[in-house]
């Protein structure tokens, strides 16, 4: 076969605040490749299929950031693609694979990258689900949400959980396994579109639009909280800890509303945690891969299967997109899980 287009899509420079599309990212499409001829080095390369677009991109622009990107190099993140050649048994041609890509239409993976060779999982998809869900409520947003809540949350029947950025894919996921196991749940969310769809879809049993409500009388009015699931940061953080009960538990997941900031907010109400007991702990998704992957991979497809589990999508066509995609993303603009398709 003659080289075919392998475009991708760099990043090029540190924004300062918010990314600008002109001059922070690029899209190169001169690039090709020869799927036939490629030397895999006991590896093997794959067929880009879907993209995973989060906000925590946005962190890794900055410097000293965990897997921070440098500039030039080209974006990575979860990705779904199909096996063209492989020098690795446990890969055939036609396999499709979750994983960590790179932003490009072909993935080379060699087999001396062992980390990156790890981080690929066969999908059997038994379940017939379409493949983009497990970039999203089935793959590592819904594994945040489901190791998050049951490592850190330690949900009980009866319980209060205050959830943010709700109508996300993590904080479906939340929602959505909060009510499943007996808990009484809030939500926030940025449009009365998405207030709609968390109660009238997912059935929580309150949310508001922040925009338009005051957030501190709409969790006071939901009474105290067991659980708060923070997807924001900031003054949010600040309001949920003078409502968090005796022992109650704050899952640290994200700082969306600060991500873009260059002055970060200091928080102010941390002595609530002293004198009510009160745990707050952030987390690695990875840490409980180990622990909790099986079961996770037992339950929440199935319950997608069945409808048990709802779910969003918001799919935008082209790799040359991607940086608009982020762009929707931090701005609270997509309803669902953000997807590239090739």
């Amino acid at each position: 076969m003659a080289p075919v287009p392998n475009p991708c899509y760099r990043f090029i420079s540190r924004p300062e605040g918010f990314p600008d599309l002109s001059k922070d990212f690029q899209y190169e499409d001169s690039r090709t490749i020869d799927p036939d001829t490629v030397d895999l080095n006991g590896g093997f390369l794959t067929k880009t299929k879907f993209l995973s677009v989060d906000p925590y991109m946005r962190g890794r622009m900055d410097p000293g950031t965990f897997m921070e990107w440098t500039p030039g190099q080209i974006w990575d993140g979860f990705g779904i693609s199909e096996v063209v050649r492989s020098e690795m048994p446990e890969y055939q041609p036609g396999d499709i694979l979750y994983g960590y890509h790179s932003f490009e239409h072909y993935n080379l993976v060699h087999c001396v990258e062992e980390s990156r060779a790890r981080m690929f999982r066969r999908l059997e998809n038994s379940e017939g689900l379409p493949l983009s869900v497990y970039l999203g409520v089935a793959g590592l947003p819904g594994k945040t949400g489901f190791y998050g809540l049951k490592a850190i949350g330690e949900p009980k029947e009866g319980e209060s959980i205050f959830v943010t950025t709700a109508a996300g894919v993590v904080g479906q996921t939340v929602c959505q396994l909060a009510k499943a196991w007996g808990l009484k749940v809030l939500g926030s969310t940025g449009s009365d579109e998405k207030v709609k769809f968390l109660t009238d879809e997912i059935g929580i049993d309150h949310a508001f639009n922040y925009k338009t409500a005051s957030t501190a009388q709409e969790v006071r009015k939901f009474g105290g909280l067991d659980i708060y699931w923070d997807n924001v940061g900031g003054e949010v953080l600040d309001l949920a800890l003078l409502s968090m009960k005796q022992k109650g538990r704050i899952v640290v997941c994200g700082h969306i509303a600060q991500y873009n900031d260059q002055e970060k907010y200091g928080i102010k109400n941390t002595w609530e945690m002293v004198y009510k007991d009160v745990r707050m702990q952030g987390f690695y998704v990875f840490t409980y891969e180990e622990q909790y992957a099986d079961e996770f991979y037992a339950t929440v497809p199935k319950l997608v299967a069945e409808g048990k589990i709802k779910y969003t999508e918001d799919v935008t066509v082209g790799l040359e997109n991607a940086g608009e995609v982020l762009l929707k993303v931090l701005q609270g603009q997509n309803v669902g899980k953000a997807i590239l398709q090739m």
